[in-house]
């Protein structure tokens, strides 16, 4: 549990990466899967500290969940109206996606529910998430204003009914609450985005054969009798895990990974374009699908790059990758501007402050917005104590801001667990 030591690669990077499932895809799979009848068998699992705590709910909710190996799951669920009242308190642990998609989904149940979580997400606030399901008729009670944990969901007296929800920041989480919700409600439920937001939750419906209209940036359901379970749901590889080697194989020169089984979902590919625009050169390879998700390989191969600008059409689309793109930034020519990145303040950490107060002490020339950042690329990076916020995608940030600086020593590095718990060990074996 001590500090991580990351030294400056002392060779190119070359090799083969499988990346481990993505993160979204296994919590819904799991999710999903609890509210039909039939077994489902999910494979290429993300074994995280964060899907792991929506497998304990799950179960809690009288769902059967088998293990078969850490990255293969079996599981029954008692159909779309058969969760029942756990005997404790949901513990989400660090996961928001566990929280926000289970208010979602309990919201409609005709019992009580609790939730907490860890400190980091005791400080993270849900109102986006409370304020429409209020609108459905739930009924929601939380600390500070009652938009933080612990959360209560009291029982609805009567059915929540759908609404038309417009959306004031694209969040694939807020979105995918009120669709949850909407296979309880009568009527239509249908929420209208500024921008897309990751649809994970949408091709999964449709998976368990639940119809969903889409029409521009309006998703539309209303509620089933029943979901029919896939006898089997493969997860496609995590983008957001995939964006470090992207950035470390284009900024350690020499270098040549192919990364196999990513998800290359459209709503997640911001980050291949704003590495494209930046003058990376990838290559997108054996294009195939997974269930609903697209998936392929890509080869990443160095570059110099240069600085790009972005802004809030894209954010929900790569705001997981910000702090991976801003290591990229660093090693790139010239300035990289970003804005309409607000979310970015109420992740695990403020990510824009982390990112500005951490890269500063590597050397790296930023300046921070209240939403957004400019990195000023090409400066020489020095060898720093670097704190991971305890912060998961900071704490890889650092780790590929060393390995192609001069080395960096991360405090609680083993945030890492949360999304990718074998990133040290895949990272040991590429440069030794």
């Amino acid at each position: 549990m001590g500090n991580r030591v990351i030294e400056p690669a002392n060779r190119a990077l070359k090799g083969e990466l499988i990346i481990p499932g993505d993160k979204s895809v296994s919590h819904r799979s799991v999710m999903l899967s609890a509210l039909g009848n039939t077994p489902v068998h999910i494979t290429n699992f993300l074994p995280s500290a964060d899907c792991l705590s929506t497998v304990a709910a799950m179960r809690a909710l009288g769902a059967r969940v088998e293990l078969i190996s850490d990255t293969e799951l079996v599981v029954q669920g008692n159909g779309l109206h058969g969760l029942r009242e756990p005997d404790t308190i949901l513990d989400a642990g660090n996961s928001g996606t566990t929280l926000r998609l289970l208010m979602g989904l309990l919201a409609p149940q005709s019992f009580p529910v609790v939730f907490t979580g860890d400190t980091s997400l005791h400080r993270r606030p849900m109102g986006r998430v409370i304020k429409p399901l209020k609108e459905m008729g739930a009924t929601i009670v939380g600390r500070a204003e009652n938009t933080k944990l612990p959360i209560t969901i009291v029982p609805a007296e009567k059915p929540l009914h759908g609404i038309t929800y417009v959306m004031p920041v694209a969040s694939a989480q807020v979105k995918s609450a009120i669709l949850l919700s909407g296979l309880f409600a009568d009527g239509k439920t249908t929420v209208i985005e500024p921008y897309p937001s990751r649809n994970h939750t949408e091709l999964m419906l449709e998976s368990f054969g639940v119809r969903v209209s889409h029409e521009d940036n309006r998703i539309s359901l209303m509620a089933p009798d029943r979901l029919t379970a896939p006898a089997e749901l493969i997860v496609p590889g995590d983008i957001s895990s995939a964006a470090f080697w992207l950035v470390a194989a284009s900024i350690v020169p020499g270098s040549e990974l192919l990364l196999k089984n990513v998800g290359i979902n459209e709503t997640r590919t911001g980050i291949i374009e704003v590495l494209e625009a930046m003058g990376a050169r990838l290559s997108i390879m054996n294009k195939r699908k997974s269930g609903e998700e697209q998936v392929a390989d890509i080869l990443v191969k160095a570059s110099q790059l240069h600085g790009t600008s972005f802004g809030a059409d894209i954010i929900p689309r790569l705001v997981d990758e910000i702090p991976a793109i801003a290591v990229a930034a660093m090693f790139a020519k010239g300035d990289t501007i970003i804005t309409g990145a607000g979310e970015l303040r109420v992740k695990e950490t403020d990510r824009i402050d982390a990112i500005y107060t951490q890269f500063v002490k590597l050397g790296g020339n930023i300046e921070a917005k209240e939403d957004g950042l400019i990195i000023h690329g090409g400066t020489e990076l020095k060898r720093a104590k670097c704190f991971s916020h305890d912060d998961h995608r900071m704490a890889m940030s650092l780790a590929i801001a060393g390995l192609a600086g001069n080395g960096v020593e991360i405090e609680e590095p083993d945030c890492v667990a949360i999304s990718y718990p074998k990133f040290y060990d895949e990272l040991d074996r590429l440069i030794k």
